[in-house]
């Protein structure tokens, strides 16, 4: 009988130390929740910031103080496109850029590492010439081309700026000489030749 007594208080010692179970499934949704939570994607671009600019606008009421932002994306294989964003906050013109910088991507022409051929990119008041180099000449450029030509993908080239310095202006003239660019293979293929021919 004190065998039996004594299982009975262990039994009900175990039910009162026993964690209640809550009604409902609400861990089970929490989990489903953190579960759905939706993750943000590793992005096939890299992105550089070449600038932002603070502007200031003079109205009746005062003076608007607004942010420009200028981006540049690639995946450093061919791949680059540039953008500009404008807004209150230095983020969301970022963001604008990149996002507008992501839908203005073209694809470059690369070989062994440098450009096919020698070319002058003119934007405005800058012009800027692109020049192919050996292997382990390294990127040879001002700061705003820089950007366009690495997130391009190119290793090997020299540059050299003429005419007005401006970062939108640098980054525009670099952007119009590497859309330029034309292999051996697609000069062929416009003349109908084969590539020995050329």
């Amino acid at each position: 009988m004190a065998e039996n007594e004594q299982i009975n208080v262990e039994e009900t010692v175990a039910e009162t130390s026993a964690p209640k179970a809550k009604k409902g499934n609400f861990s089970k949704k929490r989990d489903d929740k953190r579960e759905r939570a939706p993750r943000k994607e590793a992005s096939e671009f890299d992105k550089t910031v070449v600038s932002v600019r603070r502007v200031q606008k003079v109205v009746k009421g005062g003076r608007t103080l607004r942010f420009s932002a200028l981006v540049v994306v690639g995946d450093r294989k061919g791949r680059v496109g540039i953008g500009l964003g404008k807004s209150k906050e230095v983020s969301a013109a970022i963001e604008k850029a990149t996002t507008a910088a992501k839908k203005n991507v073209v694809n470059i022409p690369i070989v062994n590492d440098t450009i096919p051929h020698e070319v002058i990119g003119k934007f405005s008041a800058t012009s800027i010439i692109l020049l192919p180099a050996p292997e382990g000449t390294g990127v040879i450029a001002g700061g705003s081309a820089r950007a366009v030509i690495e997130l391009a993908g190119i290793k090997n080239i020299v540059t050299k700026r003429h005419g007005s310095s401006n970062r939108m202006n640098c980054v525009k003239a670099t952007m119009q000489g590497l859309t330029s660019l034309k292999t051996k293979e697609e000069i062929a293929r416009r003349r109908g030749k084969a590539v020995e021919e050329i």
